[in-house]
């Protein structure tokens, strides 16, 4: 049986560049940072790390075990799924374990085709000004008011787009 690629060294690819897993598990941690207006060096300090070592992370030069992907969600305020959602097909089958199965395997191991965006709205600077605005509302009174409304706009859009 010959296999698709050769082992990866430490989660890196045959070259040595870091897994695509990695980068984007790097760049939510980047995007999650940057949405709560937190400096590399705010973030280090909460988890007792240098601020090069964030910058590893975001990288993805540096791969973020377990444990410490549990403190990152701790302090950025979010679930373990957000570090891998959104996350493209091209990328999913580049992981240690897809590239050293077979195609065939491979096909199976996968979930099922999701539907991919020509682009990604959680990197679009809007998205960010979006969020980073709605956190200076200081009365969360107003501000819960501002987010029902949108998520009632949204779901009227969206209703009238199915009505088309």
């Amino acid at each position: 049986m010959e296999q698709k690629q050769e082992k990866s060294i430490r989660g890196r690819l045959a070259e040595g560049t870091p897994n695509p897993v990695d980068i984007h598990v790097g760049e939510r941690i980047k995007l999650r940072r940057k949405l709560l207006g937190l400096s590399q060096q705010q973030m280090a300090k909460k988890l007792g790390l240098t601020f090069q070592q964030i910058q590893k992370y975001e990288k993805g030069l540096n791969r973020v075990g377990a444990s410490r992907l549990w403190d990152i969600s701790r302090v950025l305020n979010v679930s373990m799924d957000f570090f891998f959602s959104d996350m493209e097909k091209d990328v999913e089958i580049q992981s240690p374990m897809m590239l050293s199965v077979q195609d065939a395997e491979h096909e199976k191991m996968l979930h099922e085709e999701h539907d991919s965006m020509d682009f990604d709205p959680m990197k679009r600077r809007e998205t960010l000004e979006l969020v980073r605005a709605y956190y200076k509302i200081n009365n969360r009174k107003i501000a819960k008011y501002l987010f029902d409304l949108i998520i009632a706009m949204s779901k009227s859009t969206a209703n009238l787009n199915e009505e088309e």
